[in-house]
């Protein structure tokens, strides 16, 4: 009786360990909240507005499927270290078989690549991942609820920011480290 309350215990133990091991992507988001030099911010779908009620029943329904935007940055600002570490990490996260690449672009020294989560059509999580040297790094996350690309590609034609609750002058201010 003895070595099997061992034995469960080992493999309780061992279970544990390698468990507290996987980072996700949320608790990614949560730690960088609280870590300095990064910037943060989450935008609930409701920022979210149409510029018109006369549009289809299908564009309503799917900005109804986005529930949340998450943000996170790691500038560049003579932190190459630090910026490499974050690299490596979020690479390490958004290896995990629950994304599926959807696409990987170059440009300018900046490397994207955009991921999902679901089925191809009805996501639930799009992931936006990018990196450059002299850049710094960042992660932006989409959560929705039965997402469709093509229609949310469609939709945006027809979304605009409420202006009442967030100013773009603010976002760039925000993003440049002023």
């Amino acid at each position: 009786m003895k070595k099997i309350i061992t034995i469960v215990t080992s493999f309780i133990l061992v279970f544990l360990l390698t468990s507290c091991n996987n980072e996700s992507l949320q608790k990614y988001l949560v730690k960088s909240q609280e870590k300095q030099g990064f910037i943060t911010f989450d935008v609930p779908s409701s920022i979210l507005q149409l510029r018109s009620d006369n549009v289809s029943q299908e564009t309503k329904e799917t900005l109804n499927s986005i529930k949340k935007i998450n943000f996170v940055a790691l500038p560049f600002k003579d932190n190459a270290k630090e910026i490499e570490a974050e690299r490596v990490q979020l690479e390490k996260i958004l290896k995990n078989d629950a994304y599926k690449s959807l696409i990987k672009m170059k440009d300018k020294g900046i490397k994207l690549s955009l991921y999902y989560s679901g089925q191809e059509d009805a996501i639930d999580e799009v992931v936006a991942f990018g990196f450059g040297k002299k850049h710094g790094v960042g992660v932006a996350r989409i959560l929705g609820d039965n997402m469709n690309p093509a229609k949310i590609l469609k939709m945006l034609n027809e979304v605009k920011l409420d202006s009442d609750n967030v100013s773009l002058k603010q976002f760039n201010l925000l993003l440049s480290g002023k």
